[in-house]
Formats: C-alpha cells, structure tokens, sequence
C-alpha cells in the first residue's frame, strides 16, 4: 500500500470495549431510530421520498454533533453530507485527510411496501423494507458517532459522511460528487450489508452491461425465407461466442438475462436483441472483455451487428481493503468479535472509491439477510457491535 495511506496509529491506546459497553447499553434508542428511518419509505427515482429520507438523516447527523447539507438532484432526489471536524488538540497537516463515510438513503422497495412488510421486531431480528439495504449501517454510523461524543473520545481525524440517493440505480445522479470527496479522504468505510456470518467485504466484482442488437431482413417464412436474414439466428450465435469468453474459475462471468427478437411466428425476424450481465474480478478483466465484446464481427455478411455498453462499476480488489481490514479485525478481537473477510459479486460505491486507489473497506453495515428480498431482516444482537466497530476504526485510523 502507498505509504500516504498507511494507519500508523498504536490501537493499544484505544480500549473498544468501553465503545462496545455503551453501544450495547444504547440499543434500545439505536431500535426506535432505525424504525423511524424503515418507516420512512425512500425507494430510488421517488424524488419527493428521498428528500424525506435525507431530511431525517441530515437532522440524525447533526443531533450527534456534526454540520450537515442536503444537496438537492432535480429527479434522483437530495443526497446527504456531514462533516464531522477533528477533536484532538492539535492535529498535524499530514492528518486532515477526513476519513469518508459512505452509504446510501434509498433503496427497492416502492412506497406502500410497509402495508405487507411492516417493521417488526420477531426471535432476535429487525424485519422491514430496507432495513438491511442499508438503513441498519446508517443508524449504526450514527450511533458509532454518539458513542464518541458521549465517551469523549478524540479523534485525529476529521469525519465525512456522503449518503447517496441513487445507488440503486448505478449512481448516476451524484457519483462525481462522492468520488471528489473519496480523493480527498485517508480512507472510505462503506455502510453497505456485511457478508455471510458478518464477515467484512474486501473484494466487489466490477460490473457491466452489454446490449447486443442484431439487424436482419425480414421476410415470408413459408414463401420467400431466403431471401430474409434471420435476426435470431445471428443472435444466437453471437450469444455462444459470448459464452465462451467466461471464466468461471477466475470468477469472470457473462450472463445473457434479456432477449427479444421477432415479430410473428410466420415472419423472418428483422431485428433480435440480448442484454448481458458482466462480473468482472480484476480492473485488467474488465477492459479485455471490452475489447472483446466491442470486436464482434457479424457471422452471416448480411446481417448488421451492434455493441453498446461496458463495465459501468469497476471492481473493487482486496488490495484496497487489506489493511484496513487488518486493523477491524484486531479492533474487532479485542471486544471479543470475531471478524471474517468475503468477497462478492454484487457492487456497491466502495467499488468506485478503491478504483480510485483510495483504501477501502465494506460491509460495515448491518447483518441479517434477505436484501432486495421480502424476508429482509438483521440481527438485533449484531447491531451495537457494528456500531462500536464503526466508532473504534474512526478513532484509531
């Protein structure tokens, strides 16, 4: 790791049971503000909804000591900031790098969800829309951060907190604003879900998506069907030559989710698409699969062939996430929690940050199961341990 980003600090004179005493002796307060944010349905593309949403995020950040904004998107609705400042006296230029806390407010679930998955609190878990994806790492972030507060526990560092309205949706609305405060920041902690078990995320594949479209000539199937090109025809093999670029055992996949083509059964098709779904493990994997994708040649001569898309969320590798990992992990041992690493193949905007270089750790969130799934839940037991996880990275990095 580039020494710039290396985290020095002696964690020996950090004790992270007294955060994980509080934390626990606070979850009552933790469980009536993570209903108020499930309660609060803030699905992607609902403008008026995730302004709510940021509106009572914003107002949390501040009641736990920082400066909050929201920052206003005509359609993907308002994004959050918080800025924390450093509390220890005397903190050297080489420490003003923030750490940045990322997360974000909205989520899959459409307004009138609660009707038939209502927040409840059943054999040790905490059910409704959202609730793991992500709300539960949101609230966890806030109570990590009133956990130093109340504990008066200095920190060298200043904090950032950048919550996004639309990661749902690939993070079009606000990326350049959130990558712009990854390039000023030590070090990004992701709010997302943890892993199975809890373990924390160190490597994301990248992801991406391709369209191919196929232009045939259509004519009478019975009549006249040499004299069509057959759209679905031409699809389907080039959907083999796609097959073929996998690599299952590099963790390299495509994936053909959509296709559409034809128009009557008694027609040549004109026209056929496919949509394919990319995973890619490494930054090198992504761009040979470009070029790949992008070299497609029609097989009949006759047929016209089109290639649009690529990786939209590059992957995020371990590399980025190895020491940071490191330090959860002794933070983690010393308040008796046993911390494992995963890796996934979905994306988040962590990927964006370690693309960027920028030390980067995931899955500090919530832990339970069933995202984007209607038996969402976490586990009540986990959540003050996260948030005492979260408060003891923050002083000690």
């Amino acid at each position: 790791m580039d020494p710039k980003h290396s985290f020095p600090v002696n964690t020996a004179e950090f004790d992270p049971r007294l955060v994980s005493k509080w934390c626990q002796s606070n979850l009552a307060s933790l469980l009536r503000c993570l209903r108020r944010a499930v309660e609060i349905e803030s699905p992607s593309g609902d403008r008026a909804a995730i302004d709510r949403m940021a509106r009572f995020f914003a107002g949390e950040f501040r009641t736990a000591g920082g400066r909050s904004w929201l920052l206003p998107h005509r359609t993907a609705g308002a994004a959050v900031l918080g800025e924390f400042p450093a509390t220890l006296p005397g903190t050297r230029p080489a420490d003003a790098r923030p750490i940045l806390l990322l997360g974000h407010h909205d989520t899959v679930w459409g307004i009138g969800t609660l009707r038939s998955m209502p927040f409840r609190v059943s054999a040790g878990r905490v059910w409704g829309p959202g609730v793991l994806d992500m709300k539960s790492g949101i609230v966890c972030a806030l109570w990590a951060l009133r956990a130093l507060r109340v504990l008066r526990i200095p920190r060298r560092r200043p904090l950032h907190v950048f919550l996004n309205p639309d990661e749902e949706l690939q993070s079009r609305a606000f990326r350049e604003r959130f990558l712009t405060e990854a390039k000023r920041a030590r070090a990004v902690l992701v709010l997302e879900p943890a892993a199975g078990g809890g373990a924390l995320k160190t490597a994301r594949k990248g992801v991406g998506e391709f369209r191919i479209t196929v232009r045939g000539r259509p004519a009478h199937a019975g009549i006249n069907p040499a004299e069509g090109v057959n759209a679905i025809s031409e699809l389907a093999q080039q959907i083999l030559r796609v097959e073929r670029m996998t690599d299952p055992e590099r963790g390299l996949t495509l994936t053909v989710a959509l296709i559409h083509g034809g128009t009557r059964s008694n027609v040549v098709p004109e026209e056929a698409r496919a949509v394919i779904d990319v995973r890619v493990p490494r930054l090198a994997d992504g761009r040979r699969i470009e070029r790949r994708m992008r070299s497609l040649k029609p097989i009949d001569l006759q047929a016209r062939l089109e290639v649009e898309g690529g990786v939209n969320r590059p992957p995020m590798e371990r590399k980025q996430a190895a020491e940071l990992f490191e330090r959860a992990r002794e933070l983690g041992e010393r308040m008796g929690l046993k911390l494992d690493e995963a890796a996934t193949g979905g994306g988040s905007d962590g990927n964006f940050t370690a693309a960027l270089g920028i030390p980067t750790l995931d899955g500090l969130g919530g832990v339970g199961d069933g995202a984007h799934a209607r038996h969402e839940h976490v586990l009540i037991r986990e959540l003050p341990r996260r948030a005492a996880l979260l408060a003891s990275l923050i002083a000690t990095l």
